[in-house]
């Protein structure tokens, strides 16, 4: 073989290799300004858009009393209703079932739920516990004893 080609091959050869090496650019986002982005507010935009929001509040506040005054003045028109988000949410209360004692072994119980033996050591009474025998899914829950 011709010496110059082995040597052409060789050159070409170990230009791929380097630059197979090399890292590519990285496509994250670009630093600098962007085609079709807003620059950030100025400091006096962002005190003008305070203001908005604090005059909304005040606006907000004012009406609230007004509503107030005229439901104190008019007790039979109770006026409009309480928004949904004010009301205070009813929690269900559920009476979980208790757990049997297992007669002669201290700290275990029977399950209410299917009578078999669970480990309740070191838990006071009255504890709401997830019965270790069904799934997470199932959600069974009884109180030790």
């Amino acid at each position: 073989m011709n010496p110059r080609i082995f040597a052409y091959v060789a050159l070409a050869s170990a230009a791929m290799l380097i630059n197979a090496c090399t890292p590519y650019p990285e496509k994250g986002p670009k630093k600098g300004p962007q085609q079709g982005s807003k620059p950030p507010p100025t400091a006096e935009e962002l005190q003008k858009i305070k203001e908005q929001r604090e005059k909304e509040k005040k606006e907000a506040e004012e009406k609230q009393k007004q509503e107030a005054a005229n439901h104190e003045a008019n007790p039979a028109n109770p006026g409009p209703a309480a928004p949904e988000g004010n009301k205070p949410k009813a929690t269900e209360k559920k009476d979980y079932p208790f757990a049997s004692p297992v007669v002669g072994k201290s700290g275990f119980v029977l399950s209410p739920y299917n009578s078999k033996m669970v480990d309740v050591r070191d838990i006071p009474s009255g504890t709401l516990v997830q019965d270790p025998t069904y799934p997470a899914s199932e959600k069974k829950y009884f109180r030790v004893p």
